[in-house]
């Protein structure tokens, strides 16, 4: 099956775009407050001019032709971020739902075993290592079987644990341990395959939430679409 790389980037992107929008609010905001105070200061002129010799009326007049037009850049401003923030949201929903059926690697030590009874996954070793140590636990906790895998370099490294057909469809637990130098095990990260049901949105496609058999986890948490 072809892979396709995470989509973590577009996650971060969606947090500079949140950001950004954040800013040009402050900034609307900012030109309201100085809007506000340059009326108040004319209204002000206006009150206190001497009669006898009254403002300028064409200077008067190009002042509020100057702030007319700040107003209506931030009106368009602002209907310009709520057009990018209605356009991310549909993004992430159309992104969101090609991910629905789909099998990814995600964080996590638990899964469905596949229709063969077994299970594909990552494993993320710190170093190089002589073996790694393969523990499976079934839902009630009992050990089903233990497997040496072998030698494994630094990095992620694909893993198969084929099982056996009457495991199809249960839930599992891996429990991955890097054997180290002076012989000793330490417990390793492991992404297991998992179907996705269903993904929950976060506010203006932030926060998104893929949802498993087994539970669920964070877009940032998925390694790899297609395994």
């Amino acid at each position: 099956m072809s892979t396709i790389d995470p989509n973590n980037g577009n996650i971060f992107n969606q947090i500079n775009k949140a950001n950004q929008g954040k800013a040009a609010t402050e900034a609307g905001n900012k030109a309201k407050e100085d809007s506000d105070m340059f009326m108040k200061l004319m209204i002000a002129q206006l009150k206190n001019q001497d009669p006898t010799s009254p403002a300028d009326t064409e200077a008067f007049m190009g002042q509020i032709s100057n702030m007319s037009q700040v107003e209506s850049m931030n009106n368009l401003t602002s209907s310009i971020q709520s057009m990018s923030q209605s356009m991310l949201s549909s993004q992430s929903a159309l992104q969101a739902s090609s991910m629905v059926g789909q099998n990814v690697l995600i964080s996590t030590d638990k899964t469905l075993a596949n229709e063969a009874g077994g299970v594909n996954g990552v494993l993320s070793l710190p170093g190089n290592t002589e073996n790694v140590r393969l523990t499976i636990t079934d839902a009630n906790g009992k050990v089903v079987d233990t497997v040496n895998l072998g030698k494994y370099s630094f990095g992620n490294n694909d893993f198969s644990w084929a099982g056996n057909a009457d495991y199809a469809g249960k839930q599992y637990s891996f429990k991955a341990e890097a054997k180290l130098s002076n012989g000793e095990y330490q417990r390793i990260d492991t992404y297991l395959d998992n179907k996705v049901t269903s993904v929950t949105l976060g506010k203006n496609g932030i926060g998104m939430q893929v949802n498993t058999a087994v539970g669920s986890t964070a877009m940032e948490n998925v390694l790899r679409i297609g395994v």
